[in-house]
């Protein structure tokens, strides 16, 4: 298994009332009352420190994503981190660390050929260690920041990737007249180390269309579920199932999970030290009304039909009212998994079994949760969990197609006692 350690970059400081006094945590949030430019560049130093400890600890990838106008995530062009992260690595010497762009929204770039440049310098810059993330997006990023139109936001999305592809590999100038983007000459300087260009990976919450767009393009799928493994189980074997029917085996690489996680020496001492930032991220960073997240027009009817059929719904919905959930409420529905090393590892192992994933992505700093902790929270999980992850699907014989090629390293010998 290939486990990425990913980062939302949030703010840390926000009042106690913060979730009655605003409604929502993205677009409505006034920096003018809560933003604070040199706590943000605290921040920012910090992030930046907590992946590269990840790195150093043995995680196989670092993941950055894009977001806009909100207190959730501020790291609003990830590819600033990533061609960061790409020349601190390789100076380190750490140069079997994948960069996970998970990434640039492209729906809302125009043209979207900018983020092939960019994903391009970052893998130049990382010797061949580029992950391509090409997420659909938000509604309340691409449509209500970046003002696109929500019912074109699929159709630009897929022509971007196309247009996107084809200017990374193509060996003559081409001109560019699609739907969405014109562009007279296309002759893309700089170009991808890796050939014919970097993996792509696409994220995404649900849609059963995002799910044949991977089927039908042998493309893996991350699902950015915040509710844990009882919101996956459904989603997870539905996109299997669709899989099946496009004629896709069930390879685990195929499919990604990010999950948020808090180790430390006990479960009782975990449950202390995780609580408080657990029911901040669920309480204040998820304030967000359904309007914001999915505009009308930006959930195609398919995917809509799919969404509403599902019985686990309820472990879905943003408009489900969280604050009566306490952090040990939310624990034990495992939206986060926090506990000892030993628990750690068997509910993460458990989920990614059942689930059939090969790629989790750890989401190791959330919510309010200080450096110094993160910090911790980091050298635990890759002290005494990472390696025993690493070593899921080792002997199932499937091989990673999806991965960069210079970052396919070993997984470590088992410890005593976690064989």
């Amino acid at each position: 298994m290939k486990v990425t350690s990913f980062h939302f970059m949030p703010y840390r400081d926000l009042p106690d009332d913060f979730d009655q006094r605003y409604r929502s945590a993205w677009v409505d949030a006034p920096w003018w009352e809560l933003g604070d430019a040199e706590k943000v560049g605290e921040y920012y130093n910090q992030s930046i420190d907590e992946l590269m400890h990840a790195a150093r600890m043995g995680f196989d990838g670092l993941g950055t994503n894009e977001h806009h106008q909100n207190v959730y995530g501020f790291m609003c062009n990830p590819n600033l981190f990533g061609a960061t992260l790409a020349k601190l690595t390789r100076d380190a010497g750490l140069d079997d660390v994948a960069l996970v762009q998970l990434g640039a929204t492209v729906s809302s770039t125009a043209p979207p050929i900018r983020i092939a440049e960019e994903y391009a310098v970052i893998d130049c810059i990382s010797g061949g260690r580029l992950v391509a993330g090409l997420p659909l997006g938000l509604g309340c990023d691409a449509n209500v920041s970046y003002g696109i139109t929500p019912i074109e936001q699929r159709g630009r999305w897929a022509e971007a990737i196309d247009l996107m592809r084809k200017a990374w590999t193509a060996e003559e100038f081409f001109a560019w007249n699609g739907k969405y983007f014109q562009l007279p000459k296309v002759n893309l300087w700089p170009r991808p180390v890796q050939k014919p260009h970097p993996p792509l990976l696409v994220p995404g919450a649900a849609s059963s269309s995002t799910w044949d767009y991977c089927h039908e393009r042998d493309v893996p799928y991350a699902f950015l579920s915040y509710f844990g493994g009882k919101s996956a189980d459904n989603v997870l074997n539905r996109f299997w199932e669709r899989g099946e029917a496009h004629g896709r085996d069930r390879n685990p690489y195929r499919a990604a999970m990010l999950q948020l996680v808090g180790v430390a020496e006990t479960d009782e001492r975990a449950e202390e030290e995780f609580g408080k930032h657990v029911e901040f991220f669920y309480h204040k960073l998820l304030h967000l009304p359904p309007h914001y997240l999915a505009p009308p027009g930006q959930m195609d009817y398919r995917s809509m039909v799919s969404l509403f059929s599902n019985p686990y719904l309820e472990h879905m919905d943003y408009s489900v009212d969280l604050k009566p959930l306490t952090a040990k409420d939310m624990i034990e529905k495992e939206f986060a998994i926090v506990g000892s090393p030993a628990t750690v590892r068997e509910k993460l192992e458990a989920m990614c079994r059942r689930l059939n994933v090969g790629h989790l992505m750890v989401v190791p700093q959330f919510g309010s949760m200080p450096h110094d902790l993160a910090m911790k929270n980091i050298e635990l999980f890759g002290r005494e969990v990472l390696p025993h992850l690493q070593r899921l699907w080792v002997e199932d014989g499937w091989t990673n197609n999806w991965w960069p090629e210079k970052c396919q390293k070993v997984p470590a010998p088992a410890l005593a006692g976690q064989a």
